[in-house]
């Protein structure tokens, strides 16, 4: 096995940004999305600017007097309902592939896909993600 010491940075022929699509394909392989840094980052940040946005309408909500809350555990729940609702609609799902650098129309978008598990190869969790 090699060790990190022996590895070394060395030039390419090409710039990166000649050999890289302007917009990758939104039906390219999941692995590559799944695992590339730079989409797992402009995912991250995405999410974040969602988090943000919906706590800062509830608490907009709260300060107007329209929203009642009796407890942060009422908040924690309503706050988890409007993430939920949100990415479980075209528009949730659609705002995360244009953050990522994909446009896709809201008809072609699968508000259900199937985690379609490897033979012999069980989730951590069992049938969901999580």
């Amino acid at each position: 096995m090699a060790e990190p010491q022996d590895y070394q940075l060395a030039a390419t022929e090409q710039p990166l940004a000649r050999r890289m699509p302007l917009v990758p394909d939104p039906g390219a392989t999941p692995f590559k999305i799944v695992v590339d840094p730079e989409m797992r980052l402009k995912l991250r940040r995405a999410l974040i600017e969602l988090i943000d946005y919906h706590d800062e309408s509830l608490a907009e909500h709260f300060a107007e007097e329209k929203l009642a809350l009796e407890s942060y555990k009422e908040y924690i729940e309503l706050f988890a309902r409007s993430l939920k609702e949100t990415m479980e609609s075209r528009e949730g799902v659609a705002y995360l592939l244009r953050a990522a650098g994909f446009e896709v129309r809201p008809e072609e978008i699968n508000l259900t896909p199937e985690l379609r598990w490897k033979k012999g190869k069980p989730g951590a969790f069992g049938s969901s993600l999580l």
